[in-house]
């Protein structure tokens, strides 16, 4: 079983989360999770700006 994901700077905008976290091979990656009831967007990249522009231009399919 891995080890859970240790985030750091994390940061919200609108509702989604954006973390920092190392993955099992020592990179820096990128989170960003949408915090909204039912929506299950999550996804994982290599720049803090990719995934802050995902965070601002995500639109929940849910309302």
């Amino acid at each position: 079983m891995p080890a859970p994901k240790r985030f750091r700077h994390v940061s919200r905008i609108g509702p989604v989360q954006v973390g920092t976290s190392y993955d099992g091979s020592g990179r820096e990656k990128h989170t960003a999770a949408c915090t909204a009831p039912r929506c299950g967007f999550s996804a994982d990249y290599d720049s803090r700006a990719a995934a802050e522009l995902a965070a601002r231009t995500h639109r929940c399919p849910v309302r």
